[in-house]
C-alpha cells in the first residue's frame, strides 16, 4: 500500500503542474526535469509551502493538505541547507523538535542522538560557518529526521558539494535512505544522483509527468529528447517495419531489436563512428553530415554533427588528430545495428 498518494495542482500565470504522485514505504522517488519543469514546486506543494490549486496529499490515509505545514509529519531538507547561522549544530538540529512543542533537554537528547547517528557527535558546539559541505548537509539531514518524518523532501540535498565530496556523500546518503522506513521524496537534475539514490524515477516536463519508471529501465529507454541527453544518448522517432527504422526521408536505420509502427531509436554517442570519406563497404547504418561543434567530455571529444538527422558522437582525442576535424567539415557517420535499439513508442 503506498504511503503517499497525491495529485498536485498548481497553477500560476503561464505555468501549470499538474502531477499524480504516489511513493510506497521505504520507496525513494526522484523528480527529474529541467529547469521550470515544476521539481521544486512539487516538493514545496508536499511540504506545504506551495498552496494548491487543486488535488490532494494523502499520507498514511490522512488529508495532509489540510494541515497548516508546520504540523505536518515532513521532514525537508533544502538545496543550500539553510542552517541557522546563529545556532549550534546541536540547537540546529534541536530546532525541528522543539517547533513540534518537545521540551527543550529531550529535544537535545533527540538531536545529540541524530548527531551521533550522522557521524558528528562531536560537533554538536560548532556553528554552521565551522561546516564542511558534507557535514553541513549531513546536519540538514539529522535535522530533518529529528522530527521522526513519515515523509522526507530533498531538494537538490547535494548540490551544493564539490565533486569529490559529492562522491562520498551521495554514498553516504544512500545508506541512510535504505534505512529510512518513511517515503522519500528527492529533487535533482544530475542523473547519477537520481540512479544511485532512486528506487523509481519520475520525469517532469512543462509540469506534466513524461515518463516514470525504475532508473534503469528509463535509462534504457527514454522518450523525451531531455531525458535522453540526461543519460547521454542519442534518440529518435520513426516509424519501424521490421528490423528497419525511418527516420525521414533520407534516414531508414537498421536496429537490433524486430518492431512494427512508431517507435524511438537510442544509440550512444560512442557508438558512431566518423569517416572523412564514404567507407568501404556497405555499412548498415551510413548518412553524412557536417560538424556543428566539438568539445570535451570525459577522456572523449564529443563531436555534434548537423545532417539529415543530427547526432552526438565521441571520439578519441588520437582519433579526432588522425582525422583532422574542424567544425564545418562535411564527415560520414555510422553505427552498428547491434548498438542501435528501437522500442515502441
Amino acid at each position: 500500500m503506498d504511503l503517499v498518494r497525491a495529485r498536485l495542482v498548481v497553477e500560476r500565470p503561464a505555468f501549470r503542474l499538474d502531477l499524480a504522485l504516489n511513493v510506497a514505504p521505504g520507496e525513494v522517488v526522484a523528480l527529474l526535469g529541467p529547469n521550470g519543469a515544476g521539481k521544486t514546486t512539487a516538493l514545496r506543494a508536499l511540504a506545504g509551502l506551495e498552496p494548491l490549486a487543486g488535488g490532494f496529499i494523502d499520507l498514511d490515509g490522512e488529508r495532509l493538505h489540510l494541515a497548516e505545514p508546520a504540523a505536518r509529519p515532513v521532514g525537508v531538507v533544502f538545496q543550500d541547507y539553510l542552517l541557522f547561522p546563529h545556532l549550534s549544530t546541536l540547537e540546529n538540529v534541536a530546532f525541528g523538535p522543539r517547533s513540534r512543542g518537545v521540551p527543550k533537554a529531550e529535544a537535545r537528547r533527540t538531536a545529540m542522538t541524530w548527531l551521533e547517528r550522522v557521524g558528528l557527535g562531536d560537533f554538536a558546539a560548532a556553528k554552521p560557518g565551522q561546516l564542511s559541505g558534507g557535514q553541513a548537509q549531513r546536519v540538514a539531514l539529522a535535522r530533518a529526521l529529528a522530527v521522526q518524518p513519515r515523509l522526507l523532501l530533498l531538494d537538490e540535498p547535494l548540490a551544493a558539494l564539490d565533486a569529490h565530496t559529492r562522491l562520498e556523500i551521495r554514498a553516504d546518503l544512500r545508506r541512510r535512505l535504505a534505512a529510512f522506513d518513511g517515503a522519500c521524496v528527492l529533487v535533482t537534475h544530475d542523473a547519477l544522483d537520481a540512479m544511485v539514490l532512486a528506487d523509481r524515477l519520475v520525469v517532469i516536463e512543462h509540469g506534466a509527468v513524461v515518463q516514470e519508471g525504475p532508473p534503469a529501465e528509463v535509462a534504457r529507454r527514454p522518450r523525451t529528447d531531455y531525458v535522453a541527453r540526461l543519460v547521454g544518448l542519442n534518440l529518435y522517432r520513426g516509424d519501424a517495419d521490421g528490423h528497419l527504422v525511418r527516420l525521414g526521408p533520407e534516414v531508414v536505420l537498421r536496429a537490433q531489436e524486430e518492431t512494427t509502427g512508431p517507435v524511438f531509436v537510442a544509440f550512444r554517442p560512442s557508438a558512431v563512428a566518423l569517416y572523412r570519406a564514404r567507407p568501404n563497404g556497405t555499412p548498415r547504418n551510413l548518412w553524412e553530415g557536417r560538424i556543428d561543434g566539438m568539445e570535451p567530455h570525459g577522456d572523449s571529444v564529443r563531436v555534434h554533427l548537423d545532417g539529415p538527422i543530427a547526432v552526438a558522437a565521441d571520439i578519441t582525442a588520437a582519433a579526432l588528430a588522425d582525422l583532422d576535424l574542424t567544425p564545418g567539415q562535411t564527415v560520414w557517420a555510422s553505427v552498428k545495428a547491434t548498438e542501435t535499439h528501437a522500442y515502441p513508442a
